[in-house]
């Protein structure tokens, strides 16, 4: 106990730790604004935000799970090569082979979870009227979240190129075709031409820009990997950080109507 008191009144302690321990509501304050961390977080919750029956926790547990397929991610591409000459032998050896194999498991399986998650969690905000104002701005950013959950699943799902997986993406990237205005085939896209020559064509639109090409390919499991594994992680990151700022800015979890 004396090292610790001693450890508290070192110049480095203090450089990092701006205040002493909260035991008030002034110091609480001071030290929840004074940390990056704890900044995110309101100082005071109200009794129903901490009750299971109202939160159902599903915020909590998606944002857990994100991080567990963080870390398991950045695990597997220690032994991953996203190559269509090595893709598929990796996912074995992944399975059977390496060591820890376990976390390609952990992380298939917290995937699927994630997704009922942050769905489920969805549903608890609407059904307790929480995306009302003053709200209606963090419920846009968590549908954006959602929709980059979904994200995340779809381009994590052809790594290992299988045939279950390419032609899943097959199915999945023809249905890009018919974005409005983004898509050969989508509404309004005729309308885009330089004179007789249409801007958006099959060479051209959304559905090429995914691919990589015109079909399934060594290109397509690049930009999916890159996706999946920077691109989709980091914007979702940050909206998250968003997402719980707000939740404080906003007042807090919602009660109950």
């Amino acid at each position: 106990m004396a090292l610790f008191k001693n450890l508290t009144e070192t110049q480095i302690w203090k450089s990092i730790f701006r205040h002493k321990y909260p035991d008030n509501t002034r110091d609480q304050a001071l030290a929840v604004l004074s940390n990056v961390f704890l900044h995110l977080h309101p100082i005071k919750v109200r009794k129903s935000g901490v009750r299971m029956s109202f939160t159902w926790c599903m915020g909590g547990v998606t944002f857990f799970l994100f991080l567990v397929e963080t870390i398991t991610g950045i695990l597997l591409m220690f032994y991953f090569r996203p190559v269509v000459e090595y893709a598929f032998n990796d996912m074995k050896d992944l399975r059977e082979v390496t060591p820890m194999g376990i976390m390609r498991e952990l992380h298939r399986w917290g995937a699927h979870l994630m997704v009922i998650t942050v769905w489920l969690h969805m549903l608890r905000v609407f059904l307790t009227g929480s995306y009302k104002p003053p709200r209606e701005f963090n419920w846009n950013v968590g549908v954006i979240l959602l929709v980059l959950t979904l994200l995340l699943s779809f381009t994590g799902y052809l790594l290992p190129w299988d045939q279950l997986a390419i032609w899943a993406v097959t199915v999945g990237t023809n249905m890009a075709r018919a974005t409005p205005l983004l898509g050969h085939e989508g509404p309004g896209a005729a309308l885009l031409t330089l004179g007789d020559i249409p801007i958006i064509t099959a060479g051209s639109d959304v559905r090429f820009g995914l691919l990589g090409g015109t079909v399934v390919g060594p290109a397509t499991l690049m930009r999916f990997y890159v996706l999946h594994c920077v691109f989709i992680p980091m914007i979702a990151g940050v909206l998250m950080a968003v997402h719980f700022w707000r939740v404080r800015k906003d007042g807090g979890i919602s009660g109950p109507l």
